[in-house]
């Protein structure tokens, strides 16, 4: 969803995307498809009731293996009890396989033969597949079929780049499709593959090959319960150990890897060609062009895929010893000289194919599976990833790199002692010990890694700015391939952070930690610029979704085997796990007629990033006298920071010596109890589904003890508080304080201080905020600020008390360590024993946005 309306130049004509003609809407298609037709007597057809339906729906989609589902059928008296159709689980996959429409396409196999050895492959029609996501009628209403470009201002300078269809590989597509062939639909294609395992011990796994469509938004594709993607084959995993030869191991993978991705994917050759007539879930019917558009992998894939050698960039002629250097662009791989090597192999034989191959840099693979596919070039397609990209391969060595410079120890100290917040996690066991460390926490590493590091001394003395300055500019590069929106300026931001980086990172090697930055991940930074301009933003690609659907669609699809010729099982259960899924969606629009989804069209500008405050309806704690909250939340000042709170909200222009005379006019001694929370929350709006879902989390806990008696340490968080409504610039609009309470007054003291105020006016919670110093500038390398207590010239830390209303988020602090990290600290106490903090702009992608700009 859009941070604001786009000004969109459509594409110029009108045909392209154009209905064709209108057939029977998709649901009601289904329902004539059920055998018999479902009649107003039984909704639930082919189940007898409605309980019937939700216990078949569970064994199916929820439920344990079938053994222990007929076992449970088999309980005396318990399908009598229920009501229920079947009595074991081959009753209900009977019920399933006969009465349940078929909506996507049944698995199929296929040997394929490479050096004399066969392999099964199993797989689906690829253009039923494409049929089957176009026409899901939960999609239907925010299908894109004509690209579009969209810009941030009426005067068309600015282009912002989303969903594919705001990219230039859509609209180059359509200018050449229509030359030939006007009124076309478009279908891009995007392909998804990764190994996993599927046991934990013994080592099996399976090879599941994803794919999707960019008509489908992104918002939808990234949400794995609306099953925009589809599982469309397993590929062969053998290793071919038999093979002594490493090499021709080795090229007989890349073979048959080749040769099972053919048996899939070369419909498109025909289809993405002449087209085929699509219906769409609301029955409007388009010529559509599948074309293969995107291939999401991890690098080894990426290289495979392209046919490329290992070590080097599977899109660019880049030599490895310039893989590193510098930000400059190489030239594509030549396409057109790559398809004539190709071509050799049939008409000159395999010697002038080996050399064709060599001098055109590519391993000799026998027909590709992208070379006959119309419209593509797969040196172009290959799609930037950002969770095996940046996260598991440019971050990770980031990481080991600064742990090798300042010593694991060191760094170990300090992830222990970082203050708790709801954006950032504690490592209390550091970061160098983990092992099989995950893309989240890597995620979780980046957003205080550069924080933690700043007031190190450097070994040798050297200095520290170019180490912190490339530091920083890695991470800024991180999460700004992370925006879901982005536009011309951003991705020159983009730019120079990566160029900052190249500028400095020599510092590496002067420090001994690395030799050479020869890393294709690394590189691949470099293309993103273009990518994002081509095919969209990263968010159309990550493969960090289809690593979710391994769950889903591979390890509990081998769960339900016998472990015994599993493909065959894997692929029937998944069948009848989609028939039951798509039975849910049609009984959904029986019932009350609404999509699952929200039409992104009703939902307001801005939505998605609005956070709203949500605080719990009842107190944590219903009633606190003040010497207990003093005592046990550390309040000192409360009474006077309460009288100048009433002073200001009956004169708000009050300040300076006139408002401390006018509180003392404010009468708030005398006995009365508080409700206290313990909890600040906020909520954001999911621009889909229009669910809320908490965004942010402010802890006011004191110190307590546990069911066993032990001590549970207090926590009391920082924020971002609004002091100034004059100004939107950050810097000057906001200042961070430590939350010690939130309050909320009995109406009846609420009426006696408040007499002359309207009611509307009465805040309805309080909080009591000790600050920190305002912003000044950041710092000259690392760009955060730095932020120290304030002093109350009474003595103590300098506290009011505000509405809650002008807490707008939670802020993660940093403390400066200074040489080494003091040792009595702990992540409970130092708060209290640091006075100076460095403000983390990167626990939130909306706050780095803030701090760049």
């Amino acid at each position: 969803m859009l941070p604001k309306q786009p000004h969109i130049q459509h594409y110029p004509d009108p045909r392209a995307g154009a209905p064709i003609g209108h057939r029977t809407p998709e649901n009601e298609r289904y329902q004539d498809d059920l055998h018999p037709p479902a009649g107003p007597h039984n909704p639930w057809y082919p189940f007898v009731s409605e309980i019937d339906w939700n216990v078949a729906r569970w064994a199916k989609t929820r439920g344990s293996s079938s053994t222990a589902l007929s076992e449970l059928l088999s309980i005396p008296g318990l399908c009598e009890k229920l009501g229920l159709s079947y009595k074991s689980a081959n009753e209900l996959n009977s019920i399933i396989d006969k009465n349940i429409p078929w909506t996507r396409p049944p698995f199929q196999v296929e040997e394929v033969a490479v050096q004399g050895e066969a392999f099964k492959v199993y797989f689906r029609d690829i253009n039923s597949c494409v049929k089957a996501l176009y026409s899901d009628p939960q999609f239907s209403k925010y299908m894109k079929y004509a690209p579009e470009k969209h810009f941030t201002d009426s005067f068309l300078e600015t282009r912002m780049y989303h969903d594919m269809h705001t990219g230039g590989w859509w609209w180059s597509r359509q200018e050449i499709l229509d030359r030939e062939r006007p009124g076309a639909t478009i279908i891009p294609v995007i392909l998804s593959t990764d190994k996993t395992l599927v046991t934990t011990f013994r080592g099996k796994s399976a090879y599941p090959i994803y794919l999707t469509i960019g008509n489908i938004p992104k918002e939808i594709r990234r949400k794995p319960s609306y099953w925009a993607y589809i599982l469309i084959g397993y590929l062969p995993t053998s290793k071919l150990e038999h093979i002594a030869n490493k090499s021709s191991r080795r090229r007989t993978l890349a073979n048959l890897f080749h040769a099972a991705m053919n048996y899939i994917v070369s419909p498109l050759a025909t289809s993405g060609l002449d087209g085929i007539n699509l219906t769409g879930g609301d029955g409007v019917e388009r010529r559509g062009h599948p074309l293969f558009a995107a291939y999401c992998a991890d690098y080894p894939e990426q290289v495979l895929v392209a046919c490329c050698k290992t070590g080097t960039c599977a899109e660019c002629e880049i030599l490895r010893e310039y893989m590193g250097n510098d930000t400059a662009l190489h030239p594509i791989r030549d396409l057109l000289k790559i398809l004539l090597a190709l071509d050799k192999f049939d008409d000159e034989g395999p010697i002038e194919f080996n050399k064709a191959c060599k001098e055109a840099g590519i391993k000799n693979i026998y027909h590709p599976f992208w070379q006959d596919l119309p419209y593509s070039n797969v040196y172009r397609s290959i799609a930037p990833d950002i969770l095996h990209q940046l996260y598991q391969g440019v971050l990770k060595h980031l990481k080991e790199w600064v742990i090798d410079v300042f010593g694991a120890m060191e760094i170990h100290a300090r992830c222990r002692r970082l203050p708790p917040n709801h954006h950032v996690h504690l490592f209390m066991k550091g970061i160098s010990s983990l092992s099989r460390i995950t893309g989240q926490e890597h995620n979780d590493i980046s957003r205080f890694l550069l924080s933690i590091i700043i007031d190190i001394p450097l070994p040798r003395r050297l200095a520290a700015p170019r180490l912190i300055r490339s530091v920083r500019a890695l991470i800024d590069v991180l999460y700004l391939a992370q925006y879901t929106v982005q536009t011309d300026k951003t991705l020159a931001i983009y730019q120079s952070a990566l160029e900052q980086f190249h500028t400095d990172k020599q510092i590496f090697v002067d420090l001994g930690v690395r030799k050479d930055f020869r890393l294709p991940k690394l590189h691949f930074l470099n293309h993103y610029v273009e990518k994002c301009k081509f095919i969209g933003t990263f968010d159309n690609t990550n493969t960090e979704y289809t690593e979710r659907l391994h769950i889903d669609l591979a390890k509990d699809a081998y769960r339900a085997t016998n472990r015994k010729d599993k493909y065959p099982q894997m692929t029937l259960w998944l069948e009848r796990k989609e028939k039951v899924m798509r039975h849910a969606s049609y009984l959904d629009w029986i019932r009350d007629g609404k999509p699952k989804i929200v039409p992104m069209d009703w939902i307001p500008p801005a939505l998605s990033y609005q956070r709203a405050l949500h605080m719990s309806k009842h107190p944590t704690v219903r009633s606190v006298d003040l010497p207990t909250a003093d005592r046990k939340y550390s309040v000192p000042f409360f009474n006077a920071a309460l009288a100048r709170f009433i002073a200001q909200l009956h004169n708000p222009a009050l300040s300076g010596p006139l408002l401390e005379a006018a509180a003392l006019e404010v009468d708030t001694d005398f006995k009365f109890k508080i409700g206290v929370f313990h909890l600040i929350k906020y909520t954001r709006i999911d621009p889909v589904t229009l669910v809320r879902g908490t965004a942010d989390s402010i802890h006011i806990q004191p110190t307590s003890r546990d069911r066993r008696n032990r001590p549970v340490p207090g926590r009391f968080d920082t924020a971002l508080i609004r002091v100034r409504d004059d100004t939107d610039e950050p810097v000057k609009a906001f200042r961070v304080g430590q939350v010690r309470l939130v309050f909320s007054l009995p109406l009846a003291i609420m009426s006696s201080l408040c007499k002359d105020v309207p009611f509307s006016k009465w805040p309805k919670h309080l909080t009591y905020i000790e600050w920190f110093s305002p912003f000044n500038k950041p710092g000259a390398n690392h760009s955060l600020y730095k932020i120290t207590r304030s002093v109350s010239p009474e003595g103590g830390n300098l506290a009011s008390v505000v509405d809650l209303t002008r807490v707008v988020r939670s802020v993660a602090l940093t403390p400066c360590f200074g040489k080494v990290a003091d040792r009595t600290w702990t992540s409970s106490n130092v708060m209290d024993k640091c006075k100076s903090f460095f403000v983390n702009p990167f626990p939130d992608q909306h706050d780095h946005l803030l701090y760049i700009l």
